[in-house]
């Protein structure tokens, strides 16, 4: 967020000031909010109807406001369809390709392997998909993947991800209006202004039916599992 002294300077100076998600809750200050909940939940909810029980999570950075409203709505998704979110498997990752590829590596650690796993950011399911080929494991027969921003890469993974879709178009239009409703006030509002923008998954090729058993992964020669070739600082473990 800003830091104080600069919001109390620009309300000084009259300039209109418009937040994504962090606006301070002050007079003449216009916020987007972003409902993470609608598309999240529409994630688990399309996992469920594919059988999919044990659903992983890998957050970001949990000092980032956004990243802890993902992991929430994540976890208010899945109480709202009686679906236990067990503690192993909500990882915290870095919404980097890396993190992803780390903290898929530490799920599979579990001897009870998650079935599908939504993640954060696309960055991040990226990395996923990626590390699980390192596995020999197959997306979607052998897990489903979900991102969350839909950016362009996503359209041109292998297979092309799932993900829930915040439009940049439409966030450019909201700020833009709020802007504009700013300018034109003649006088200061009395509380802040909120302007919503929905979230919506895109469904696409990385998830399918839960496989069956998929703790019992026979594992191909020569792949990380079997290569014992682990991340540093990583050894298989059973839990």
């Amino acid at each position: 967020g800003m830091e104080d002294s600069l919001l109390e300077d620009l309300r000084f100076r009259k300039v209109p000031l418009v937040f994504v998600d962090v606006g301070p809750d002050v007079p003449g200050v216009s916020n987007i909010r972003i409902n993470y909940q609608n598309g999240i939940r529409q994630a688990v909810q399309h996992l469920a109807a594919l059988r999919h029980t044990r659903i992983a999570f890998v957050a970001g950075p949990l000092h980032l406001k956004s990243a802890l409203a993902r992991r929430e709505a994540f976890k208010q998704s899945m109480a709202e369809i009686g679906l236990r979110v067990a503690p192993e498997l909500i990882a915290v990752g870095d919404h980097t390709m890396e993190g992803g590829m780390r903290e898929f590596a530490k799920l599979m650690r579990l001897r009870n392997y998650p079935t599908a796993i939504v993640c954060s950011n696309d960055m991040t399911a990226i990395g996923v998909m990626r590390e699980a080929y390192e596995y020999g494991i197959n997306i979607p027969q052998d897990l489903s993947v979900v991102g969350f921003d839909d950016i362009r890469l996503s359209h041109f993974t292998i297979p092309p991800l799932t993900t829930v879709q915040m439009s940049q178009i439409e966030l450019a239009k909201i700020a833009f209006e709020a802007l504009m409703n700013e300018v034109q006030r003649e006088s200061p509002a009395l509380g802040k202004t909120e302007y919503p923008l929905n979230t919506n998954l895109i469904l696409r090729r990385s998830t399918a039916l839960a496989a069956v058993q998929n703790r019992r992964l026979k594992f191909p020669k020569g792949s990380r599992a079997t290569s014992g070739k682990f991340p540093t600082g990583f050894e298989p473990t059973e839990r």
